[in-house]
């Protein structure tokens, strides 16, 4: 190595040595170094805060134990995501009147506790067209072996899960037998989602008979909290920053029926002859599974017709 590669290398040495010295000091605990200024914004970001616990909340006529560290953060959780899914939960305040307009009736007529109509909104979202990747079909997520169980049609012509009333009865029927079973309508709910069967393995083998005490799968121990976030916001939209008006929620839109006891080869024509179109048609009575209907058995079935001419473009 000559003169000058070794000049070269001691002073790439004394470099690295300064650098390094200067990294490891003691003076690196950040009460030698001054304050970096915070970055300067146009415009200050919208502030967010955590949404409110209630003090106390019931569900069906049953207290929550939100004094439980346990219960009040998984609610907590569920108020937050459900809060700040603004797109979603406004969507819910919209459809309401149309489908709770349907479902409290129901409930009542068969002594449903009301908060139940919040189960719905967790299971579809208000979609009575929703299907699972399990297979459950309709606003209340009915399994194809649960339907005809409970008295639905299920068919490659028709398919009442589809059908927001006759489903509504179905899952009524189901929690009244699961009350009996369990006594409580928490723990009713949560059957709702994971099966009696799925309930009473746990209950078995935990020794504990309350849905709150229950160590569940990660959905299922999210369910009733999401139902409950979604019940407390809706009946409290303002505290949670939803400003709904009468004028924004979507109406319930009037029909008439009409009854068929024959085959209908062609619901476009169909449609058009009562001053509708397919889409209108089909949008009332998703239930009806194909473009016609050969009915063998001459059954009678109630087609809804919206009233008002929906032929006009």
């Amino acid at each position: 190595m000559n003169r000058t590669n070794r000049l070269i290398v001691l002073i790439a040495v004394i470099v690295v040595g300064l650098f390094f010295s200067s990294y490891f000091s003691p003076d690196r605990s950040g009460e030698n170094i001054p304050e970096q200024p915070q970055r300067k914004f146009r415009k200050a970001f919208q502030q967010v805060t955590p949404p409110p616990m209630p003090d106390e909340l019931w569900f069906a006529g049953e207290a929550v134990p939100i004094h439980n560290y346990d219960v009040r953060e998984s609610l907590d959780r569920e108020l937050i995501v459900n809060s700040y899914f603004h797109s979603q939960t406004i969507r819910f305040f919209k459809l309401a009147p149309r489908y709770f307009s349907v479902i409290e009736p129901i409930l009542e007529k068969y002594n449903i506790p009301d908060d139940f109509k919040y189960l719905a909104i967790a299971e579809s979202g208000f979609n009575p067209r929703a299907v699972s990747p399990a297979g459950a079909i309709g606003l209340w997520q009915i399994m194809q072996g649960t339907a005809r169980d409970y008295g639905l049609e299920v068919s490659q012509e028709i398919d009442e899960r589809y059908h927001v009333e006759k489903s509504t009865e179905a899952a009524c029927k189901y929690l009244l037998e699961s009350y009996e079973r369990y006594g409580n309508w928490t723990t009713v709910a949560a059957s709702y989602n994971v099966g009696r069967a799925g309930i009473d393995r746990q209950r078995n083998i935990q020794n504990e008979d309350h849905y709150y005490n229950l160590l569940l799968n990660e959905e299922t121990a999210r369910y009733v909290f999401r139902i409950l976030a979604i019940k407390t916001i809706m009946e409290n939209p303002l505290s949670y920053g939803f400003n709904i008006s009468e004028s924004d929620l979507y109406p319930v839109i009037p029909y008439r029926i009409v009854e068929v006891n024959g085959p209908v080869e062609n619901f476009a024509d169909f449609a058009s002859e009562h001053n509708i179109n397919y889409k209108i048609l089909k949008d009332f009575n998703p239930w009806l599974r194909q473009p016609n209907l050969l009915n063998p058995n001459r059954k009678t079935y109630e087609i809804r017709i919206p009233e008002g001419d929906y032929r006009s473009y």
